[in-house]
């Protein structure tokens, strides 16, 4: 873009928020969440990110406290005071720590936005973006009965959103899907299973080709591609890979091996929009749909999102919802609100487009560490 970017400083938060409702995968609930936000600064500018690793290692290995050693010892100190062509060079920079995907990409998402900012143009059409405004889907975590599911299948509904996923786990998943099928046949619905089944379980995943589902998300092993592979082959049922896509490369050898028909793209899941565009490409090349997920974030992390959503090659609903659906108050200003058609609609202000709360995130920081 022709003009350089130094960080000059970082400053590191811990913030913590509860969730309005609890939210329950096969994996566990969450109903507190603890978040690491990243802010760089050049000059008068700053820039956010946010590190979307869990309290516990459960999705990932990753954890708030191993992101903030992490962050603190090992990335930060890589690209303090270093100058870069465009945040598109930070992941050469931190190669050489392995893994901490989502540490690294929340830096390097907070360096995307400062560049924005610095050259004043809107994140989404820095990353490249097509798409002024991006559908929306919800994710409904695992519920106490088909009664209370159907309750969040209707409210979210009415609230516009466009694409339901349920979330399931051996003994919570064929009544589930009945149940929502039976009452809304024309719906576009998924199941995520966040791999809690094996290929033992394949003739009962294979129920599922009846309901005429969009997809089943990580069904097997978080780590896997080939038994991914085997259990495409008998579902009629599209396979969508979420854990098992840490890089461009794992991408690759999917669509090689045949393990999925659509990827779920999480920037931290990934390391950053940089290799997040990166896994969008191979997609597109292989004609695979990808969509982007969400992992609870506040709305700095998910206004990334919405920026990322608008390549070319999203063309599924993705979970990128409205700030309302889990917290009371948000961090940025204003909230990131969902239409009632069930779309999000992009800003043309400069970096992300939301302005970060700064006295809330004050209020509700509980450590802070300042790098310069």
């Amino acid at each position: 873009m022709g003009r350089d970017m130094t960080i000059e400083e970082v400053v590191l938060r811990e913030v913590r928020m509860s969730l309005i409702h609890p939210f329950q995968t096969s994996f566990g609930e969450t109903t507190d969440r603890r978040i690491i936000l990243v802010e760089v600064r050049s000059g008068p500018l700053q820039g956010w990110g946010e590190c979307v690793a869990g309290e516990g290692p459960f999705f990932g290995y990753e954890t708030v406290e191993t992101a903030w050693s992490i962050l603190s010892d090992y990335i930060i100190p890589k690209v303090l005071h270093q100058v870069f062509e465009s945040p598109s060079d930070l992941p050469q920079q931190l190669q050489r720590i392995r893994g901490h995907q989502m540490a690294k990409a929340s830096v390097e998402a907070a360096a995307w936005d400062l560049y924005a900012l610095q050259l004043g143009l809107p994140l989404w059409k820095l990353l490249g973006g097509t798409r002024e405004r991006i559908a929306c889907g919800v994710s409904i975590g695992i519920q106490k009965n088909t009664d209370s599911l159907l309750r969040k299948v209707e409210k979210e509904l009415a609230d516009g959103y466009q694409r339901i996923k349920i979330k399931i786990k051996p003994g919570w998943d064929m009544e589930a899907v009945k149940s929502v099928r039976q009452y809304y046949p024309d719906v576009a619905l998924m199941v995520d299973a966040n791999a809690a089944y094996t290929l033992e379980d394949t003739e009962h995943l294979k129920e599922l080709d009846d309901h005429n589902l969009l997809m089943i998300e990580q069904p097997l092993r978080y780590d896997d591609l080939i038994d991914h592979a085997e259990i495409q082959a008998k579902l009629e049922t599209d396979v969508c890979l979420d854990e098992s896509i840490r890089h461009s490369q794992d991408a690759l050898h999917a669509f090689q091996l045949k393990s999925c028909r659509v990827i779920n793209i999480k920037m931290g899941r990934v390391g950053g929009h940089t290799e997040a565009k990166k896994v969008h490409v191979v997609s597109r090349r292989y004609g695979i749909p990808v969509w982007c997920g969400g992992m609870l974030e506040t709305g700095i992390g998910r206004a990334h999102n919405v920026a990322l959503s608008t390549l070319e090659n999203f063309t599924l609903p993705g979970d990128v919802s409205s700030s309302s659906r889990y917290f009371e108050r948000d961090i940025i200003r204003p909230p990131i609100e969902v239409t009632r058609e069930g779309y999000i609609e992009l800003s043309e202000i400069p970096g992300l487009g939301y302005q970060a709360d700064l006295n809330w995130i004050n209020e509700i920081t509980v450590r802070q560490k300042t790098f310069n």
